[in-house]
């Protein structure tokens, strides 16, 4: 008798957002979804609740824990993911020593957890803070506090101190680049084994003035990174040097098409898992941009734009197959499915697969 076929497990998405009055937001806390094997709506498991601004996910590197910031308080939270039902189960929470956590990023080795703060102790200082991962992914008070300042921008209003906005470890898993919004840089550290952050040596990457770096993605293979400007809603293809850290700003591509002239802001950044092709979120055009790689000199070709199905499409993310890229639109309240051409990188019109309160970012498990 031919031996029953295992069914396929079972894949899950988890959905931060915004949840204060502050930030006139309507969400409730951290979405755990089951998704569809084929593309169609998202069925919600759990929703863990009362948590305030829940803006930002990441998990470790096994995904058997979930850690969150919380914008606009001075908390990071610890969750451990069921591996049947994808269910979160709060371990402990912690402050990161800054007020407005925006992002942060588990270290290769899996035991520290590295967090962006925009504001550091009530003072208009911005800080990267290091805390340790103890046994069970419990989290530890902050081992590492580094306060940040430079040269601000000349838009005093989105740029009036440093403003890490993300902090992203290399493929490597050597070097951690933190783009700032504020001083139009991206920073290069590294960290050692005590968990103390290094500023790496070659000088910081400069960005154009007032064009305000919000987030970046490595290139898979080759040495390259992408840079996303928030201010000036443009693309960086900068060379890459994994021995030293340096990052070569060499060209810059409007994530905007050249036909539209209204207020937009750039918000997030995806490369495709071969390499051919980046996307781009922005938010006031409301849409995904897309660009083609060249795998020679890695510069960016426009490709073509498609509308978010929605308003402020802060987060994008392909899901694991590259099957599909998704958005999180904030401000009208869903995930949007885009199908993907893996052949031209083109996405076709998308459709919404969950409703869901101010959602600002999606993780994939």
């Amino acid at each position: 008798m031919p031996a029953q076929a295992r069914p396929a497990p079972a894949r899950f998405a988890y959905v931060g957002c915004r949840t204060t009055r502050e930030r006139n937001a309507r969400g409730s806390g951290i979405g755990v979804y089951r998704l569809p094997d084929s593309g169609g709506p998202w069925t919600l498991v759990q929703s863990v609740d009362g948590l305030p601004n829940p803006s930002f996910l990441a998990f470790d590197r096994e995904r058997h824990m979930l850690y969150a910031v919380h914008g606009d308080a001075s908390e990071v939270s610890a969750f451990r993911v069921a591996p049947g039902d994808g269910r979160l189960a709060f371990v402990n929470g912690v402050t990161c020593r800054g007020r407005n956590p925006v992002h942060l990023a588990v270290d290769p080795s899996g035991r520290f957890l590295v967090v962006a703060n925009h504001i550091t102790a009530g003072a208009y200082v911005s800080s990267l803070a290091v805390l340790p991962i103890g046994a069970g992914g419990t989290l530890g008070e902050v081992i590492d506090h580094v306060p940040l300042a430079g040269t601000i921008g000349p838009h005093r209003t989105e740029q009036p101190f440093a403003k890490p906005h993300q902090v992203v470890f290399d493929p490597a898993g050597r070097f951690l680049a933190v783009p700032d919004k504020g001083l139009d840089l991206v920073t290069t550290f590294w960290l050692d084994a005590d968990g103390r952050l290094r500023a790496a040596s070659p000088p910081p990457a400069r960005a154009r003035e007032g064009a305000g770096p919000r987030h970046l993605a490595f290139h898979p293979r080759l040495p390259q990174v992408f840079v996303l400007n928030e201010l000036s809603s443009s693309v960086m293809a900068c060379g890459y040097d994994a021995e030293t850290g340096a990052i070569a700003p060499r060209q810059e591509v409007s994530a905007l098409p050249d036909t539209y002239i209204g207020f937009s802001r750039a918000s997030e950044i995806e490369v495709s898992r071969d390499g051919r092709f980046v996307y781009a979120s922005n938010r006031g055009h409301d849409s995904i941009a897309t660009f083609a790689v060249d795998p020679d000199t890695g510069r960016l070709s426009p490709v073509g734009w498609v509308a978010a199905e929605g308003t402020t499409p802060r987060f994008c993310a392909l899901d694991p197959s590259g099957e599909r890229l998704f958005a999180a639109n904030e401000d009208s309240d869903t995930i949007v499915s885009f199908p993907r051409n893996a052949l031209t990188g083109c996405l076709s019109g998308g459709t919404v697969v969950a409703r869901t309160g101010s959602p600002t970012c999606i993780l994939f498990a």
